[in-house]
């Protein structure tokens, strides 16, 4: 079997894993175990919790000890084990714990399979900014095909997700043996701790601009894991009490439904290069942000029977709103940083998405909905996501380069 090939079920696996849970847990914590909106929340906070430091210190690992295709096992292995233990428990302390050791252990993967990728591709004599990116999209068609899954053999609503995601995590902890070795770097005693945790990159924070633009990005981040936390929650258990859409597609199938905008993801991806060209990256992310005022006010609005076209334009909608954040983003950081330390400030970036944005996000969303209900807390996301755009447009100055970026997308 190719190279390109292997890698590609390495990501179909990788993302598979995710989305056995990601999408679904909150129905299954909010219905089947009754869990309130805080403790649902802090379920997802654990992305943001282990995000913070556990990619820099596998990262390290990988660096020094052990390759990284094995680690990627390693670590697949253990989050694997722990949801199997988590699967059984209804104990609120018991299961957050057993799922945050989980997600302490999956969360590196994300990197550290991206590190295999870029390592046996380079091997090979691939260009790796043409080969990578189709590849990679099979990740993502891994989390659809899994979510679609977990809905349709009727998991979403049990602990049976976490069972479904457990065996794809084995499955792929054995496979990663099987790949090619990556070499660890010989002299990585010469850099300090600093500079593999990303820390020297924070010194980026004394420029205005880039401080600002950390800001914000955290901001955004608070945004991404609200509708993973409470999505499914939202049109299986609140719709689902109400006798006027009991049976529709949209609660009986939700995890399917919202399996759109992984699909509107995967769409949106291939219009990035195209609107970096044309409007330059403030513009991009000011798209993203109106994006998520339209996601969640739209949810808020619209329910599974007559107003189900506007769910399903809420989960299009994401598109927008999470790759044009995303991805532009990771291109300004690339743009506006010197090479010494664009690693780290690439590091910096998700820290302040996935880490703190994520969690302070996921435990704020949570509270929102335990005192707001349903369907006012949407609107009150939707505010915020108005409110932050309007002071990005205002505060954030940029310059747009069109030879600058059309060099970088492409």
């Amino acid at each position: 079997m190719g190279l390109k090939y292997r890698l590609t079920i390495m990501n179909f696996l990788q993302y598979a894993i995710w989305g056995a849970w990601l999408i679904s847990l909150g129905a299954y914590l909010g219905g089947s175990l009754k869990f309130e909106g805080f403790q649902i929340g802090s379920f997802f906070a654990t992305m943001g919790i282990a995000s913070l430091f556990m990619p820099g210190i596998m990262g390290i690992i990988a660096d020094r000890w052990i390759p990284a295709q094995k680690l990627l096992g390693i670590c697949h292995f253990l989050a694997a084990a722990f949801l199997v233990f988590a699967a059984p428990q209804t104990d609120y302390k018991t299961l957050y714990t057993l799922i945050l050791c989980s997600v302490m252990f999956y969360m590196p993967t994300i990197a550290l399979s991206n590190s295999v990728a870029y390592s046996v591709l380079t091997k090979g004599g691939f260009d790796i900014v043409k080969t990578f990116p189709p590849i990679r999209v099979f990740g993502t068609g891994g989390f659809i095909v899994s979510m679609i899954l977990v809905d349709f053999l009727g998991y979403a609503h049990t602990s049976y997700q976490l069972y479904m995601s457990a065996g794809l995590g084995f499955v792929l902890s054995i496979y990663s043996f099987t790949l090619p070795d990556c070499d660890i770097i010989k002299d990585v005693e010469k850099k300090s701790w600093v500079d593999y945790m990303g820390l020297r990159a924070f010194a980026l924070f004394k420029q205005k601009r880039m401080a600002i633009f950390f800001i914000f990005s955290m901001m955004l981040g608070m945004s991404l894991q609200i509708t993973n936390a409470f999505g499914t929650d939202y049109l299986t258990n609140f719709f689902g009490k109400n006798p006027l859409y009991k049976g529709t597609f949209g609660v009986e199938h939700a995890t399917t439904l919202i399996s759109l905008s992984q699909a509107s993801e995967t769409l949106c991806i291939l219009l990035i290069p195209f609107f970096l060209r044309k409007f330059g990256i403030k513009k991009v992310m000011l798209i993203s942000m109106i994006a998520w005022v339209l996601r969640f006010a739209l949810l808020g609005t619209g329910n599974p029977g007559s107003g189900v076209w506007m769910l399903v334009l809420s989960m299009i909608v994401y598109g927008v709103a999470f790759d044009f954040f995303n991805i532009s983003g990771s291109l300004f950081v690339e743009n506006e940083t010197d090479s010494s330390i664009r690693s780290s400030a690439q590091g910096v970036f998700m820290i302040m998405t996935n880490g703190f944005g994520a969690f302070f996000g996921s435990y704020i969303a949570g509270w929102i909905v335990d005192k707001a209900g349903w369907p006012n807390s949407w609107f009150i996301f939707a505010a915020y996501s108005l409110v932050v755009a309007i002071t990005f447009a205002l505060v954030f100055n940029y310059k747009h380069d069109p030879v600058q970026i059309k060099n970088v997308a492409h």
